[in-house]
């Protein structure tokens, strides 16, 4: 079977013929180049408009990136024509295996998109000896393609998180949709302030904010002053995940405090190599910890006390009903603020301030969490990881996209299998 036989079969491009193939030398080494030329009495189509009209004159001979073939690189060959548009002027002839001005073909273009979910570019793009740059335009296409063709009219649930990326202080706002069928990345801007939030609201639309029921989120101002603006129906959920970091933060804070203080005095170090063992869950201990943290409890310390009330709390996430669950936070608030663990006390006083939103994770019935939200982080920080990091936040935003985004990708006369 001829290459001009697959090539007719796989990507057969209608008003154009593969003439011949053959073996040349480019960039130093062999590689396939393949002629196209147009039928006969086959007029170019504008750029512009898409209709056909008459060639006004020809270009120079240009060469297009197709997917390679048995470690070797394949180009199309093809001399463009230029159109006389009456509409449009003159302009370069739009073909059916490339998109506007680019020397990649459309089906190399989401090969190499396809390979860049699960390699960095750069690997990519040595693997299949071609440029860095050839990878970056073939992902900002298909995620281009992708952001047009989305749907977001049936999102139901979102969470709502910042993420520190790049050197220093620099955070990004990140939205996802949590459905049980669909969890995908939706937005990400840079910094973590209320326009930041805003801006993922009016690319939404009024009609589809009122279609979302819940709403995942830490206890970030910001955040929540635009939920209670924009989406005044939907249940803001403060649930379990960042809760038990700030409880855990507060019994850290009591135990570093408590430790420095018996060092000072002169004390034994009972302390001393103990922080995960008030961190972990029992389940998760080791052997080891469970001995530390056994022989630790024997002493009257403010940490034990701290410890203690954390363990405690634990219970409030076992009820169902708000009604009781709120009675038991009372109770634990109230015996927080008589004693005088000062984190522990500021702890208190902050669910007490955020006390309805955290009844709205039993009013949704625990269907929603943000763990699934410190989940997608996760991922977020492996695909910076596996790229050494992104110097250009347009750049990352476009590879998170690509890569979490579940976008739709764009039609092609076929699918290369990875």
């Amino acid at each position: 079977m001829r290459i001009r036989t697959l090539l007719n079969r796989f990507e057969w491009c209608k008003s154009f013929v593969y003439k011949k193939e053959y073996i040349e030398v480019k960039k130093g080494e062999e590689s396939l180049i393949v002629d196209v030329v147009q039928r006969k009495n086959g007029k170019p189509v504008c750029s512009g408009c898409g209709y056909c009209h008459a060639a006004y004159d020809y270009q120079s001979v240009r060469d297009f990136e197709f997917v390679p073939l048995w470690g070797m690189a394949v180009y199309f060959r093809y001399r463009m024509r230029r159109v006389d548009c009456p509409l449009c002027g003159v302009k370069v002839e739009q073909v059916p295996w490339s998109q506007g001005k680019s020397p990649v073909c459309t089906s190399y273009a989401l090969f190499l998109a396809g390979w860049a979910k699960s390699l960095s570019w750069q690997e990519v793009a040595d693997t299949f000896k071609t440029s860095w740059h050839s990878i970056y335009n073939s992902v900002r296409y298909v995620v281009e393609y992708g952001l047009a063709h989305r749907q977001l009219d049936n999102i139901e649930a979102v969470g709502i998180d910042e993420l520190q990326y790049g050197k220093g202080r620099q955070y990004m706002t990140l939205v996802y949709q949590l459905d049980n069928d669909n969890k995908r990345l939706l937005f990400m801007e840079k910094k973590r302030t209320v326009k930041s939030l805003l801006k993922y609201f009016r690319q939404l639309g009024k009609d589809n904010c009122n279609k979302i029921k819940y709403v995942c989120t830490d206890m970030w101002k910001p955040y929540l002053k635009v939920i209670r603006t924009k989406m005044p129906q939907a249940l803001n959920i403060l649930d379990r995940f960042h809760i038990v970091k700030k409880l855990n933060e507060a019994v850290d804070e009591v135990r570093r405090k408590e430790a420095s203080q018996m060092k000072k005095d002169g004390f034994e170090p009972v302390l001393a190599n103990t922080r995960y063992c008030f961190l972990k869950k029992a389940e998760n201990l080791t052997d080891k910890q469970n001995l530390k943290l056994d022989d630790v409890l024997k002493h009257d310390l403010k940490t034990v006390k701290a410890y203690l009330h954390k363990v405690s709390f634990q219970a409030f996430w076992q009820y169902n009903s708000p009604y009781w669950a709120e009675w038991f936070l009372k109770k634990w608030c109230n015996k927080i603020m008589l004693s005088q663990l000062e984190p522990m006390k500021k702890l208190a006083k902050t669910l007490r301030n955020h006390q309805p939103l955290l009844m709205n994770w039993f009013k949704a019935k625990k269907a929603y969490s943000s763990g699934s939200v410190e989940g997608l982080n996760r991922k977020i920080n492996l695909v910076t990881r596996k790229s050494y990091g992104f110097r250009n936040f347009e750049i990352l935003k476009i590879a998170l996209l690509h890569t979490m985004g579940n976008l739709p990708e764009p039609n092609s006369t076929h699918c290369f299998l990875r």
